[in-house]
């Protein structure tokens, strides 16, 4: 239609390109100076364009980065223990981990308890927010305990937990003990991820066993939901 609004025509030929495969997931789109140019409209109307496109969902807008085609969410099998890298490796999809709280800390007496050490034992306390290419998805705290990994690095959780527990460390790992809460979101969650103060997440809190029994890890993680979701299979007793 010749009378609908150059925003919305804007919207429209981004829509073909994605439906066409010409944009796939993860591309960037041109910046708003670009846009402004390509279609000669002003930058108030590139931007109701992008945020038409962004409200349903088609594209993301990351701060300070540009405006991309959605990915997929993340999906989050309840039964597969896989950690962060290994759900997102063979999408080839960039991530990186930022951490914000490397530090020993003395085990009170509810943590002594889940992590079936001594009250008073020193515990490894890390809080790291888990990336997609540049945006925070993900905001982990855990507890580990510091006589079953005293060579643990910062680096190390830059990168991949299970890995350094698996390949370095040479332990086995059986299983991860897991529920998850709705709850709204804290202070530090939502200058972490950007997020809606007023939109509940999830928190996934989990204990992880290895195949010695000994417990290895407590965390706690706190999900944009925008970016993940979550999936289990039930299958009825034979």
């Amino acid at each position: 239609m010749a009378n609908k609004p150059m925003y919305r025509q804007i919207a429209d030929a981004f829509r073909e390109k994605i439906n066409a495969g010409e944009l796939k997931p993860g591309d960037a789109l041109p910046t708003e100076s670009c846009l402004q140019e390509t279609f000669n409209v002003s930058r108030v109307t590139v931007r109701q364009a992008l945020k038409l496109l962004a409200d349903e969902g088609i594209i993301e807008s990351i701060q300070g980065s540009g405006s991309y085609v959605k990915e997929e969410r993340v999906n989050y099998d309840i039964y597969q223990l896989t950690g962060f890298y290994e759900k997102l490796v063979d999408r080839n999809v960039d991530t990186h981990s930022d951490v914000k709280t490397f530090e020993v800390v003395k085990a009170d007496t509810r943590l002594a308890a889940i992590l079936a050490i001594n009250p008073e034992d020193k515990v490894w306390h890390i809080k790291r927010v888990r990336f997609i290419k540049q945006k925070p998805v993900n905001l982990e705290e855990t507890w580990m305990p510091l006589a079953m990994f005293p060579d643990l690095t910062w680096g190390v959780m830059e990168k991949s937990k299970y890995h350094y527990v698996e390949q370095i460390k040479k332990m086995v790992i059986d299983r991860s003990e897991q529920e998850l809460v709705p709850i709204m979101p804290s202070e530090e969650a939502i200058a972490a991820m950007s997020l809606d103060p007023a939109k509940p997440i999830l928190e996934k809190v989990s204990r992880g066993y290895l195949k010695d029994g000994r417990v290895f890890e407590y965390s706690r993680n706190v999900f944009n939901t925008d970016d993940y979701k979550f999936t289990l299979v039930a299958r009825r007793r034979q």
